[in-house]
């Protein structure tokens, strides 16, 4: 039924149980797996000098970062034998990379995890995985 499956990652405990799930589902259905994690821009200010980090040395430690949270999803799918590609991209709205990175990649389906805030948190923080809920046309699958 899934042909192309796509889990983005940030890293979290949560987002483990998702990749685990977005593997299995490859493994039965024989999909091919893809993940993304994305990476914050630059924080710009009015006064550069004020900076703590310079430019090229936050974009390398959030590249590092990105790419460590892929290469970990690609291992996981080579040992159970699932065929995965990764990307890591810049994107001042996660949500809106998510769902773009879904379109180019023609992915059948989505595997996010639910972090589980709810209330007034929830309302107050957002939630990347309500936004893609609330904009993607493709069918998401969300883990707790």
């Amino acid at each position: 039924m899934f042909k192309r499956i796509l889990v983005p990652t940030d890293g979290s405990d949560i987002t483990s149980k998702a990749i685990d799930t977005a593997i299995a589902l490859a493994r039965v259905h024989g999909a091919k797996l893809y993940t993304i994690s994305v990476k914050e821009p630059f924080p710009y200010s009015a006064v550069s000098e004020m900076q703590p980090t310079p430019p090229q040395e936050f974009f390398d430690a959030q590249e590092r970062i990105a790419s460590s949270r892929v290469k970990a999803v690609l291992q996981a799918a080579e040992t159970a034998g699932v065929a995965c590609e990764g990307h890591t991209v810049e994107a001042l709205h996660p949500w809106e990379a998510i769902i773009e990175h879904a379109q180019l990649q023609n992915v059948d389906l989505l595997v996010m995890a639910s972090h589980g805030r709810r209330g007034v948190q929830a309302l107050l923080l957002g939630s990347e995985t309500q936004k893609v809920l609330t904009h993607c046309k493709t069918p998401v699958l969300i883990v707790r």
